[in-house]
């Protein structure tokens, strides 16, 4: 994965590749423009319906009224006659064209002279509770939730005789007008499930830019590849928005690589460093300080995991007469060459250091036993005694080495590398050209 080196983009845990539906901006938007809708559309269907029942209950009284108006011409005679006979047969017809509850017929002095039904009792209540426009109009209404009374002044020839009293029940009108709102609820409820998924249809294909401009967003943040760009679909605000996060992405990808390269080339300048602070430059060997950092390594593996190595102590024969006798040039040379012999006898995982002047050391980790490194001690003897012509001159070169063990001799690297240099000193005193172990060399 890329790094990322401007710290633009969030991070996984901040935004998922799988950002769930619904926190999608199309469903919410689906859902403000769905609930704005329907609340419009349930408002409006309560308004209409509400006119609609107040109309049908207006139409049925103005029917009722129309109703007591015809019976009242047709009782008229009646009344004149006092046939209360044909009023209650009257009466009793009339009744099965409508939706009376009760109806009364009465004098001018308001005495009960017909009813309908016949068991509606002998008083009056609706005469004697008639409304006092009654005696101006000739025809009054009082409507109820349920019912409407309607009062006619019944007359011949312009003189009262009597009156009616009609009751005509609403239930019908309002049992219509509610089974026209429950079917209208069921095609409102129609129209918002049609509505919902064109308004999804519609917002999805509206904001599809949107959508891809998140997605892509996210699989930058995800993969850390500012070479992708957005599709610019319309010259829009969308469009523009597009367009300028691609050229967001564009100074970013430019960004990265800048610094990609800067530290790439960090890196090799800091390799080179390294390679300078740790490698000697005469002979190309680790110098003292890489050979302090390596030894205590290996001494802390040796002890952790009971593995026996060793650290020799080398010190050149004769490198200051060299010196004094051909000059420092061909001291140089003698040196890189004592390294190039001393390397071609060593295993693969042991290490060579130059630790200053006529000066080396070698770490040999894992032996199999003490003898090997004895062994070992011995060809870089031999290899370094083998003639060394520098410019046409022999080099009278040698090399003393001082040998110790971990954990035999030594568990800490400082103290194994002062036994080394005592059983070099002894070796020395030995006579040069030889090695001595530090257990020996302890000894003497």
């Amino acid at each position: 994965m890329k790094p990322d080196p401007i710290g633009l983009l969030v991070t996984e845990g901040q935004m998922s590749a799988g950002t769930p539906e619904a926190d999608s901006l199309v469903l919410r938007l689906t859902r403000l423009n769905l609930q704005v809708l329907s609340i419009t559309m349930l408002l409006t269907f309560a308004l209409i319906a509400g006119a609609s029942l107040l109309a049908a209950r207006e139409l049925q009284a103005q029917a009722a009224e129309r109703s007591a108006q015809l019976l009242a011409n047709s009782l008229a005679p009646m009344l004149v006659f006092e046939d209360q006979v044909a009023a209650a047969a009257e009466l009793q017809a009339f009744s099965k064209r409508s939706e009376w509850r009760m109806a009364q017929v009465a004098t001018a002095g308001r005495e009960v002279f017909a009813q309908w039904p016949a068991d509606s009792g002998k008083s009056p209540p609706a005469i004697q509770a008639q409304p006092p426009s009654l005696a101006q109009a000739g025809v009054a209404r009082q409507m109820h939730l349920e019912f409407v009374d309607v009062w006619v002044a019944i007359k011949l020839k312009g003189e009262l005789i009597g009156w009616l009293h009609l009751q005509e029940g609403l239930e019908q009108v309002q049992l219509a007008v509610m089974r026209m709102a429950g079917l209208g609820a069921v095609l409102i409820g129609l129209a918002i499930f049609i509505a919902a998924w064109l308004l999804r249809w519609v917002q999805r294909k509206a904001l599809a830019p949107i959508v891809e401009l998140s997605d892509l967003a996210e699989r930058v943040s995800i993969s850390q590849d500012y070479s992708q760009r957005a599709k610019v679909h319309r010259f829009d605000e969308v469009g523009r928005l597009s367009e300028r996060f691609n050229q967001m992405l564009k100074r970013v990808e430019i960004g990265q690589a800048e610094l990609n390269q800067q530290l790439r080339q960090e890196q090799k300048v800091g390799q080179e460093f390294e390679q300078l602070a740790h490698r000697d430059s005469l002979t190309q060997l680790p110098n003292r300080l890489y050979f302090q950092s390596a030894l205590q390594r290996h001494v802390a593996t040796s002890c952790q995991e009971v593995l026996l190595m060793a650290l020799m102590f080398i010190d050149l024969d004769n490198f200051k007469t060299v010196n004094d006798k051909h000059g420092h040039d061909a001291g140089d040379e003698v040196l890189r060459e004592v390294a190039a012999r001393m390397s071609k006898v060593l295993r693969a995982g042991d290490v060579l250091c130059r630790l200053g002047g006529d000066e080396f050391a070698l770490i040999l980790p894992s032996l199999p036993d003490e003898a090997a490194a004895e062994q070992l001690a011995l060809r870089l003897i031999a290899a370094i005694r083998e003639p060394m012509i520098i410019d046409g001159h022999l080099m009278p070169i040698g090399a003393t080495v001082g040998l110790a063990f971990c954990p035999v001799d030594e568990v800490d690297a400082p103290n194994l590398l002062s036994a080394a240099d005592v059983a070099m000193y002894a070796a020395k005193r030995a006579g040069k050209n030889t090695y001595r172990r530090a257990s020996h060399a302890s000894r003497q």
